[in-house]
Formats: C-alpha cells, structure tokens, sequence
C-alpha cells in the first residue's frame, strides 16, 4: 500500500495541475517562469590529526531549475543539481586524505508540485523541507550537496497559527544517497503571546530496511523583548526521544542580548544518554549549524553531548562578523570532550553575490572517544539568480 501511496498522490496533482495548465496559452505561460540559478565555488580544507593528510578540496555546486508561474494555485518546479571538484585531495575522492564531505556527483535536486490558496499550501514530490531553526528537520544546505526529501507536505498559516504536516517517503542526503523511510513529520506554533512563539512536534520515523523506529516529541518557546535599549532574545526546548529500546531527553536553554549592533549569547544544549547505552539522535536535521563548525559531534556519543556555548557577532561595513566557543561535555558521566572556536566573516555584494570564510578550530578534551585535535576552513563565493 506504501508504494502505491506516493504515485497515486503525484498522478492526482499532476492530473490537475496540466489541466489548469491547458487552460491558458502554454507559451505565454512558460515566459512567465522563473528561470533558477544557484553556483557556489568553495575552497575547503581540513587537518586532522592523525595518520591520514590533510585535506584541500576545490568544489562547484552548480543548481539549475525551472518554476512555472502559478495557475489555478498550482506550479510545477524541476530543478537539476552538480557537484564537480577542481582540487579532489580529500577522502570520499581519495582515501589517504582527511575528510571533505562534498562528493561528485549529479541528481535532481527537486521536482515538485506544488499548490497554494489562502491559508492553505501543498508540496508533492522531491522538494526542500526546513522546519524551525533546521535542529530536527533541515535540508543540511552547508554541504554542496543539500538534503532533500521524497515527500507530500501540508501547510496552514493563519495569523498567529502555523501548521505542517508532511509524510516522508525517502530521505536524500547529502552524500547523494537515499534512505527508504515512512515517517510523519507534525509541526505547530502559535506566534500570538506576549513571551513569543510557542511550537510543538512530532517527528515519527521508521526505517523500511530494518524496521527500526525513532519517536521524537517535543515543544520550544522563543521569543524576544526589549529592555530599555537592549533586545534580549531567549529559546528554552525540551524533547523525548523513543527507540523502542532506548529513551533520551534533549533539551536546550539559550539567552541573547543585542545592543549597538552587536549580539552575544549564552548557551547550553544536551542531547541526551540512556545510561550511557545511547545518544539522542538527529537524523534528519541540519546538523553542522550546531555543536560546533568542525562536525566532530554529528553522531552523539552513548554518553550523549553537553554543549555550552557563548556567540558574539555583529556586522562591520557590512561585514557579518561572529565568534563562537563550544565546551563539550557529556551528559552521562564526568568525560572531557574538549572545546571548539570558530569565526566566521561574510558579506553580501549585491542581491546576487556574496562571498565568506570561515575557520573552525577543535581540541580534543581527555576523553574525547577516538577524536582528535581538527582545523578546518572555508573560503567561498556565491552566485544566485
């Protein structure tokens, strides 16, 4: 029945959408489009130590697509993507090297139908879903090769009320591989109280080749106010996580204040253990956006992650400058993991280019479970139209 699911519901839209489509003239309409073009040119090296060299790589992400203009409430969109290397001394390409997780490769990046009345939208097909800050459901857009997913979403949006749902049918990831899935994916917010937005989740996954299961729920409230000239920004969130096996809490606290400019803020996020047998997983988000630039943590440890962190950031001459500290810890037991920083400079040249580096430095803690002593950077230019 799950096989026949997918097909049937993109031969449905599909059906409706041409129908519209035949309705007005074809030619007038495909002008009407939207040509999408998306380049970005990133030069990236990591050194580890360790027995392997270090890595540089030279990559292109090259995306190119097409969206149809809207009628009836419908619009078709294709979009092919393309990661080549100019400098491939890096592992995936070649093993002697320390990791670059950028493959080659090529693949159809999106396909999808889409619909939108009132307060009321559809997505079926391969498309992009990003849900929240991206810490459970994200599409991983640092990789050159962004993740994406075989599925049917459904989007309410009135006023103060956001609601999504979407079945998920098989997860494209961003080493252009694919993992067979049927998962739901539930997401809630109300924006209309006075301390902020209140969300709540569901993010329910089995995975069709084992039939292993990953039950998510959780709920967050961000908000922000304003304190003479300061913006104090806050985000408290708080997740179970059920594998039939094992059960994990996450939970996160963080605390910001902006004046003149200029941001800082204060952290603490735990991926939790189960007695040090298992650690909270998040297989589906945009990982690299936390616990530090130099991705040592995208697999939490047994002994789960304690993740206190400290951010200043601002803008200079339009310049978006921030630095970043992470302590890691873990969350069962007493075990050193050991510290990151990281520093990031990018500017926006016009609505079309801009350019960035950025630079992550790891060392490893005493008890930091095969990891070792990273420096990673990135330099890059982007191009989009």
């Amino acid at each position: 029945m799950k096989n026949c699911v997918k097909p049937l519901v993109i031969a449905v839209a599909m059906g409706a959408a041409c129908s519209a489509v035949a309705a007005d003239n074809f030619v007038s309409l495909v002008k009407e489009g939207d040509m999408l073009a998306d380049f970005r040119l990133r030069y990236e090296t990591n050194d580890t130590e360790g027995g392997t060299d270090a890595a540089t790589a030279l990559t292109l992400r090259s995306r190119l697509g097409y969206e149809t203009p809207s009628v009836s409430g419908f619009k078709v969109l294709a979009e092919i993507e393309d990661v080549r290397a100019f400098i491939d001394e890096y592992r995936i390409e070649d093993p002697d090297y320390d990791i670059v997780a950028d493959p080659v490769n090529t693949e159809i990046n999106r396909a999808q139908i889409s619909y939108a009345k009132d307060e009321f939208s559809a997505v079926v097909g391969r498309q992009r879903i990003i849900l929240d800050n991206a810490r459970f459901v994200g599409n991983v857009g640092w990789r050159q090769n962004e993740q994406t997913y075989d599925a049917a979403l459904f989007a309410y949006k009135k006023d103060a009320v956001s609601l999504a749902y979407a079945y998920v049918d098989q997860v494209n990831d961003f080493t252009f591989t694919s993992m067979d899935v049927t998962a739901h994916v539930l997401n809630g917010s109300y924006a209309g109280l006075p301390v902020g937005t209140v969300t709540g989740y569901a993010y329910l996954i089995e995975y069709d080749d084992t039939d292993a299961t990953l039950d998510t729920h959780g709920a967050s409230l961000v908000g922000k106010q304003t304190v003479n000239d300061v913006a104090v920004s806050y985000r408290a969130e708080v997740a179970t996580q059920s594998t039939g096996d094992n059960d994990a809490l996450y939970y996160v606290l963080e605390a910001g204040a902006t004046l003149s400019g200029v941001t800082a803020t204060l952290g603490n996020e735990v991926l939790g253990s189960d007695d040090g047998d298992y650690g909270f997983a998040t297989p589906l988000a945009t990982k690299h956006a936390f616990n530090g630039w130099a991705d040592l943590f995208l697999a939490t440890p047994a002994d789960g992650l304690s993740d206190t962190y400290v951010s200043v950031g601002g803008a200079v001459s339009g310049v978006k400058l921030q630095a970043v500290y992470h302590d890691f810890k873990a969350d069962e037991g007493s075990m050193d993991y050991g510290s990151e920083v990281d520093f990031l400079a990018a500017k926006g040249i016009n609505q079309n280019f801009s350019v960035g580096v950025k630079y992550a430095a790891y060392s490893a803690g005493d008890d930091a479970s095969g990891k070792a002593d990273t420096d990673k950077l990135w330099v890059w230019g982007e191009a989009r139209f």
